[in-house]
């Protein structure tokens, strides 16, 4: 069996980072925010930082065909909502961006559909590509 293509993943990240800049966030990228629950490494497309100095998570999912993202969304909200949870004082919010023309469940992830399953929604906000180089154009992560 061939190994999948993960180069999708850098491409996206190419896409937003220009809009972070634009918007006049300063970031990083694969910034390591601390560990996922089990255990091993949590680390993010990008951290940026508005003109206050707020910190911002912001991590990609790609989904050009159906596949395996579309399971990870969840457990990635989660995760990023614990990092915010155990550094409260570091970081303000993050943002799960979801891109592609694959996703079979983008409506419901970006429409708040987990909101009721997950307690610290208010934490991590599920998004499109679109909406958040929209957002991170004008400056209003």
């Amino acid at each position: 069996m061939a190994p999948r293509d993960t180069r999708t993943g850098h491409v996206l990240e190419q896409m937003i980072l220009p809009s972070l800049e634009y918007g006049g966030y300063t970031y990083e990228s694969q910034v390591n925010i601390g560990d996922r629950f089990g255990g091993g490494r949590h680390v993010v497309d990008a951290l940026a930082k508005d003109s206050q100095g707020n910190k911002i998570i912001v991590s990609l999912k790609w989904q050009q065909t159906s596949g395996t993202a579309e399971q990870k969304v969840p457990y990635e909200a989660m995760c990023l909502a614990e990092a915010i949870l155990s550094n409260r004082e570091e970081y303000k919010k993050a943002y799960l961006v979801l891109g592609g023309e694959g996703w079979k469940l983008r409506e419901f992830y970006t429409g708040g559909g987990l909101d009721r399953h997950l307690q610290y929604s208010d934490l991590v906000d599920i998004v499109t590509l679109e909406w958040f180089i929209a957002k991170a154009n004008q400056g209003e992560l």
